[in-house]
């Protein structure tokens, strides 16, 4: 199909795949302003009003009001490469999160289905309620309200099997490495553990399948360990000298393999 070096408004719409009566808002707006008008006032676009389009829509795409596009594409500073490779970055991030919201919701599905969806207090079994309570607060000052409930949600869309299985494995990591106690936190064998240990721990919170690595987020969970025992008590041991490791490990791990 031979490229046009001009199109009418119905042309460009269906290029675009817009409505007429968008383009037509974006002219009033202007927003997007055809390049000419013919005699009888029909409009008609060329090639800068089709880059400019594109990242209107880019822009929508994204959730931007259309005032905000407008004082954006106007601005003399505006630079067009920047923005593609902004729009780029951005719409990775959006497609990593829309790929976990989806895995969420077919785990919700299936628990819904199978009736296996867990309520709040099977996360916290095992513990009385105050203690539930206290140490939910303090993972919300750590982390923020955000990050816990959608961990929670995470955790609540699998099905008590599914919750056991990656408690189990944190035990069973947190016991292999309480072996490993009097190495250096930054060995071969100690790192590999350790990647481990970040990979299930990531499933815990529900961001296995983020763009983002956390390293600051797992970073944070390791200085957790060595202030607070509570937080290596769940890992089979509450030794002072196996939380300043574990500590260190993550440290290292966090700074050497996750930037």
């Amino acid at each position: 199909m031979k490229k046009l070096s001009i199109y009418s408004v119905k042309q460009l719409a269906k290029l675009a795949g817009v409505t007429v009566k968008t383009l037509h808002l974006y002219d009033q707006m202007g927003l997007l302003k055809p390049a000419e008008r013919t005699l009888t006032r029909y409009r008609l676009y060329k090639e800068p009003e089709l880059l400019r389009l594109q990242q209107i829509l880019f822009y929508r795409e994204l959730d931007f009001p259309l005032k905000e596009i407008r004082s954006i594409l106007d601005n003399p500073n505006f630079d067009l490469m920047q923005a593609l490779e902004s729009h780029k970055a951005m719409l990775k991030a959006k497609k990593a999160r829309l790929a976990m919201l989806m895995k969420t919701l077919e785990n919700t599905i299936h628990s819904l289905k199978h009736k296996t969806m867990l309520n709040l207090e099977d996360l916290y079994e095992g513990l009385n309620r105050d203690e539930a309570q206290a140490y939910r607060s303090q993972a919300i000052l750590n982390y923020g309200e955000e990050a816990v409930t959608h961990a929670e949600n995470h955790l609540k869309s699998l099905n008590k099997e599914e919750m056991q299985v990656l408690v189990a494995r944190q035990k069973e990591l947190g016991k292999a490495l309480y072996l490993l106690k009097h190495q250096d936190p930054s060995s071969h064998s100690v790192q590999e553990l350790v990647e481990q240990h970040y990979l299930n721990t990531r499933k815990l919170w529900g961001t296995h399948l983020a763009a983002d690595k956390q390293a600051q987020t797992y970073k944070g969970l390791g200085e957790l360990y060595l202030s607070d025992e509570r937080f290596t008590n769940e890992m089979g041991s509450s030794d002072p000298g196996f939380r300043t490791f574990i500590s260190k490990a993550m440290a290292f791990y966090s700074e050497s393999s996750l930037k």
